[in-house]
């Protein structure tokens, strides 16, 4: 009579498996080790499988999965009496709706797992993790003090308990809360503490990787770029020494490209973007798709795509990421006043919170210049400045120096502007932003053309132009041409400069497809610049367009 396995008794070769998985998980090949556990007989999984397949499903960005994973999981520990560790799950239940923006879900969860604290020691280290949820909670409700005492509360129950996951936790968040009620400097204190506990202790993949990004963007928010490249660099080493990592992979890509946006890589950056973009489908983050995307709109702008620009700053909004002030800029560009106006006007009565003024008062200073509102422009570049001392990071000041530039200048007093303009160019340089410290240069030599000194004004503007053709920048670039008196019309065919690149490529026999990927510009801008060259020029073909290049030295 055959021997009948009792539900307690797991085959040899299923064990095996097992262990591999586990060994797999230890050594952070999420993959290999989610794919075994998945193949396994669910019945065959310990509490503790669920768990740890739940994590390495979350980390190689498998959402839906590790869902299924910790609601098992939480089943499994309630149906064996173990509330702690059912606690445990629903936590993690409740931070992977929240990071996906199942907001309700999240809250569901949330409140099973507050139902099941009263079966819970009071001074269990669960409690902690669940202030730490609740925190969220108190943060989506604007109130900044409750969610301070539930970090605390969190890193407190973590020092009990010594553990490293939730001490960093608690700190990264006081951190984060501190920056929001304006006070940046113990803000950074607790960044810089949670970090180094971090990386000398140690913590889990899915706690090291949120607490990387939750500083990060504390850093990002007062423009403290020292501290947003070095944390960033650290992030990237490990995303790239976890090679089925998908969790947090596009928080690094977006953390670099608005680095390298900074140092004018620009279509780099825009590779990093789209890098961003895509990995947040992957784990389904609308929120993030809209920051990066908009990210993404802002360098197109500066590059003169603004088609493509267009489309990212749309993909930003439909994503639920408000895509001003950077699509007012662009309609500045495209004679639409009114829209950019009331933009502008709105982003001022809407955004309040000293972090957020901080993000979007330049670009709503250079869109009421443009849009002729003076004085308006000045009070918000007051304010920017009062800001700049209340932060004292050294791209706040820069960004306060340039916009009272623009304003002195746009109300007539150039004299007024040009020191304003001098210390823009000089902090810029040090932050080796090369566009910003073009477009001061270029206000420099702007000043000095007002002034009457005309050689040194060409000499700061034949640099700017320089600096912009490197980057890219052909709007910039245009603008210089027109203070040099390189106007359009000067131009073999009154080409702007754009139009010559454009020109040049398509003369030596390349597509659209081709000429818009040496350009980082979309195949409809291209075919929309040929056919503004074909109308300049008077020519009714791609060939004739290409002997003109070649007549008149363009290629």
């Amino acid at each position: 009579m055959p021997r009948v396995r009792s539900s307690w008794e797991v085959p040899v070769g299923v064990v095996e498996e097992l262990a591999r998985a586990r060994a797999d998980f230890e050594r952070g090949d999420w993959s290999a080790a989610l794919t075994s556990w998945l193949a396994a007989d669910p019945a065959s999984l310990t509490p503790d499988d669920l768990d740890s397949a739940g994590a390495a499903a979350y980390l190689v960005g498998r959402r839906d999965a590790a869902l299924d994973l910790y609601e098992r999981a939480h089943e499994v520990r309630l149906h064996a009496g173990d509330v702690p560790e059912a606690v445990r799950a629903a936590f993690h239940l409740v931070m992977i709706c929240a990071t996906s923006g199942e907001q309700s879900r999240a809250a569901g969860w949330l409140g099973i797992a507050e139902g099941l604290l009263t079966e819970v020691p009071v001074d269990a280290v669960e409690r902690g993790y669940i202030a730490f949820a609740q925190m969220f909670r108190s943060l989506g409700r604007g109130d900044l003090a409750t969610a301070a005492i539930l970090a605390e509360t969190a890193r407190e129950a973590g020092r009990r308990h010594h553990d490293s996951d939730l001490v960093a936790l608690g700190l990264c968040s006081a951190g984060r809360i501190a920056i929001m009620a304006g006070r940046v400097a113990d803000g950074l204190a607790l960044l810089d503490e949670a970090m180094t506990g971090l990386l000398s202790h140690g913590g889990t993949p899915e706690v090291f990787g949120h607490v990387y990004c939750t500083a990060i963007e504390g850093c990002q928010e007062v423009r403290d770029l020292a501290r947003v490249t070095e944390w960033t660099s650290g992030l990237h080493r490990w995303c790239e020494s976890h090679p089925s990592l998908v969790a947090f992979t596009g928080q690094c890509s977006l953390h670099r490209g608005q680095i390298l946006t900074g140092h004018g890589a620009f279509r780099e950056a825009v590779d990093e973007f789209d890098s961003a973009i895509e990995r947040y489908r992957a784990i389904g983050s609308p929120d993030a798709i809209g920051q990066a995307a908009y990210e993404r709109g802002e360098v197109l702008r500066i590059l003169g795509d603004l088609d493509a620009a267009e489309a990212s700053f749309r993909l930003a909004g439909e994503s639920g990421f408000d895509p001003q002030p950077g699509l007012a800029l662009l309609w500045t560009v495209r004679d639409e006043p009114r829209a950019a106006a009331g933009a502008a006007s709105r982003l001022l009565a809407e955004v309040r919170a000293p972090l957020q003024r901080l993000r979007v008062l330049p670009g709503i200073v250079e869109v009421l210049i443009a849009c002729g509102d003076v004085e308006v422009a000045r009070a918000c570049s007051s304010e920017l400045d009062s800001l700049a001392g209340e932060f004292a990071f050294d791209t706040v000041r820069a960004d306060a120096a340039s916009a009272a530039a623009t304003v002195e200048i746009a109300a007539g007093d150039p004299m007024g502007a040009l020191p304003y303009a001098r210390k823009a160019r000089a902090a810029w340089t040090r932050l080796e932003n090369p566009y910003a410290a073009g477009l001061a240069q270029a206000t420099i030599g702007r000043v000095l053309l007002v002034l009457g000194d005309e050689s040194s004004a060409r000499v700061e503007l034949e640099a700017a132009r320089a600096a912009f053709l490197r980057l890219g920048a052909s709007p910039a670039a245009d603008a210089v041409d027109a203070l040099l008196g390189r106007s359009q019309a000067a131009r073999p065919g009154g080409l702007s400069e754009r139009e010559v690149e454009v020109l040049g490529l398509a003369a030596v026999g390349r597509s659209n497809q081709q000429i818009a990927e040496a350009l980082v510009i979309s195949e409809r801008t291209v075919a929309r610049h040929l056919s503004n060259i074909f109308t300049k020029l008077d020519v009714g073909s791609r060939t004739a367009a290409a002997a003109y290049a070649y007549e008149h030295g363009l290629v």
